[in-house]
This record gives structure tokens, sequence and C-alpha cells, in this order.
């Protein structure tokens, strides 16, 4: 079977675990904080906060951005769910706007039409690693006076016009999901240029409590520390922190060699009339977390189909990017809603297997299925 992903991790992610588990020193600790010192200089942004995982980071810039209660904030609904959910875990309300067909990122033009007095931000998602205009975006923001958030959880190791996505807003949140381009197991990462914003994060995570574990363990003077507001249990472990920057090291190198992938899918399928593959525009750069294709009209099998014969052939898919207002959660307070341009996306769109190391045969053998299945002449 080839898997859909898989994370690149090698002997030297397992030493670095053993190694921290030996120190005794397990939990948040000094491994966190050079895991975020380390992460905050590759993005270019100033601090980096380390949390339990992308979703957690989302609803901690969520409070430290004021939102709250009776607010709208506008995401995509197509999108991971935990998108939305970070809105509602405060209160507000998501308010979701229709995508481009070309990179199923956020289209500009429909987000603005759904501003209102109660909207607040909008939450900036970067699918599948393409990065969305954070400039168009940014001029719409200020304009409206409104906040950026980036839902980067895809996106570590893109870049959007010559720079790392996470320096370019002052909230970005990134995921360590074993699915994603680097892996801590889970965990997860917030960016910022605002030491108030890192400060107050930090705080939160870990139940509002004034003196963190490291200070008070490395003082020779007996500390007492005071838990100032309500905060939660948003800890990265040591032992994931030390994971995680073995495999920053490795980053670009991923990344490239997922680029590499992809480059070969787009030769492979660009001859596919009904195929429409990721639009990397210029000035963007692609991590390719996952790689999608789009089934367009006309297409000689459905969607459905295609994923059951690749799955009886041995390949895994993945449906398209999953719509939130149509899951059960949504479906009664977004009854009436119609986003055509999302449905569409998401229902004629299969993301094929990439990862890292993928073997020269085992992308020739999705390609030649994939075309077998779409009754095209295979040539690779």
């Amino acid at each position: 079977m080839i898997p859909i992903a898989k994370p690149y991790i090698t002997t030297e992610e397992a030493q670095a675990a053993y190694d921290t588990i030996l120190t005794g020193w397990i939990t948040q600790g000094p491994r966190v904080a050079e895991f975020e010192e380390k992460f905050a200089a590759y993005t270019g942004s100033k601090y980096a906060v380390a949390v339990s995982n992308c979703t957690t980071a989302l609803h901690l810039c969520m409070i430290v951005a004021g939102i709250g209660k009776d607010d709208e904030v506008i995401c995509p609904s197509m999108s991971y769910i935990a998108t939305a959910n970070s809105i509602k875990y405060v209160g507000a309300k998501p308010v979701f706007a229709e995508v481009e067909t070309s990179t199923y990122n956020l289209d500009v033009k429909d987000v603005e039409k759904r501003i209102t007095p109660k909207t607040r931000a909008i939450l900036l998602v970067h699918q599948i690693g393409m990065p969305a205009d954070i400039d168009a975006f940014r001029q719409l923001a200020d304009k409206h006076k409104l906040l950026i958030i980036e839902d980067a959880a895809c996106a570590a190791g893109s870049k959007y016009k010559g720079k790392a996505i996470g320096s370019h807003s002052d909230l970005v949140c990134f995921s360590f999901h074993p699915r994603k381009v680097i892996s801590t197991g889970d965990g997860g990462m917030i960016t910022t240029n605002r030491e108030d914003y890192a400060q107050r994060m930090k705080l939160l995570r870990q139940h509002g409590m004034s003196v963190n574990d490291r200070v008070r363990h490395g003082s020779s003077k007996l500390i007492f520390e005071d838990h100032v507001e309500v905060g939660y249990n948003y800890r990265m472990t040591d032992i994931q922190a030390a994971v995680g920057i073995k495999q920053l090291e490795k980053l670009d190198w991923i990344v490239g060699e997922r680029r590499k992938i992809a480059m070969r899918y787009n030769q492979a399928f660009a001859d596919v009339d009904f195929l429409q593959l990721p639009i990397e525009q210029e000035g963007y750069f692609s991590n390719y977390q996952s790689y999608s294709i789009y089934l367009k009209p006309g297409c000689p099998i459905g969607r459905n189909d295609l994923m059951q014969k690749l799955l009886d052939e041995g390949i895994s898919t993945r449906r398209g990017i999953m719509t939130a207002h149509r899951e059960t959660a949504y479906k009664d307070e977004c009854a009436g809603l119609s986003l055509p341009v999302t449905e569409d996306a998401c229902d004629r769109s299969i993301v094929l297997p990439l990862y890292v190391p993928m073997k020269e045969e085992e992308v020739e053998m999705v390609v030649r299925k994939v075309k077998e299945c779409l009754a095209v002449t295979h040539a690779f």
C-alpha cells in the first residue's frame, strides 16, 4: 500500500528524544526554549511560542487578539474544522467565505462582501502549503481596521514574496502533526513580532502561572508562583521539542524533496485536459504539504469512484479539503449558506500520495494508475 503521507523521522530524532528523556526534564523546559528560538529565526519573526498543537495555537491567538462574544471572524469553510472551531472557542462567530478555484485560498473579493460592523478579524489559511495573497488581505484588513491571523498549519517552509511564512503577520500558527512537512508527533507553534502577545501566550499556555518551571527550578532563591489569570494546559514537552529541533534542521531539504515529487506529478499530468493541477503563481513558494488534483467537468470518472479504484490498486488518497459548513457540528447554524465554489472544489478534488522519501517507482505507480483509471494513455 502506498500511503497518502508519512513523516520523515530518522534515528537522529529518536536519539534527541532519548537524550532528552535521560536529562530528567521532559516537560516544557530548555529544549522548548531552544526550539522556539530556532523557529523564530527560521521564519524571520521576533518571537515564537510552542504549544501542544495548532488548534490550541489558534485558540490563544483569538484570546490575545481580544476576539470574543458576538464578534465575527471571516475564514474559509474549506479548511480543517479546527480553523472554525478556534473562533467558536471564544464565543465568536465564524463567517465562511468563498475560495479561489485556482488555489483553494480565500477569495479576497468575497471576503470583503461578508464584512459587517461585527467583523474583527480575517483568519487566513494557507491551504495545503500554498501561500495566500497576504498583501491583498493586509490592504483589505487595513481598509476596514481588521486583524489578520494566519492559519499556517500546513505552511512551514512555504514562502510568500521571498519571505518565510510566519514573518508577515503578528499572529501566525503552525502545526507539527504527522501529516505536516515536519512533525513532533503533535505540537504547534505561534510566531509573532509583538512582545506583549508572546508573553501573554506563554502565560496562558501554562495555567496563567506567573513564573514558569524553567525559571523556578533554575533559581537559587525560593520562588512562589501566582496564577494571574485563568489559563490552559497547552504546553509542549521537551521530548517533542528535541524532535522538532532536529526536524527544523532538515526542513529546507524536506521541502526541496517534496517539490521535486510535485514537479514530477505536474509534468506527468500536464497533458490531461480534465485535470486541474496546483497553481503556484510568481512570488509564491509552496512546501507542497499535499498534492491535490481537481477533476474538471467532463472527467470520465467521478471523484469517489477514482478514489476507490486507486485504493483497490494499493494507493491511498484523500478527498479534497473538507468544508466545515457541511459538517454536522455546523449544519444547523449554516442552513441556507451557499458556497458553490467551495463545495465544488471539495467534491471534485483528490489528494495524492506525497511524502519523503517517496521512491521513483511509487510516483510512477501513482501516475500510471491514475491515468489508467482516467482512461488516458500513460506516458511518464
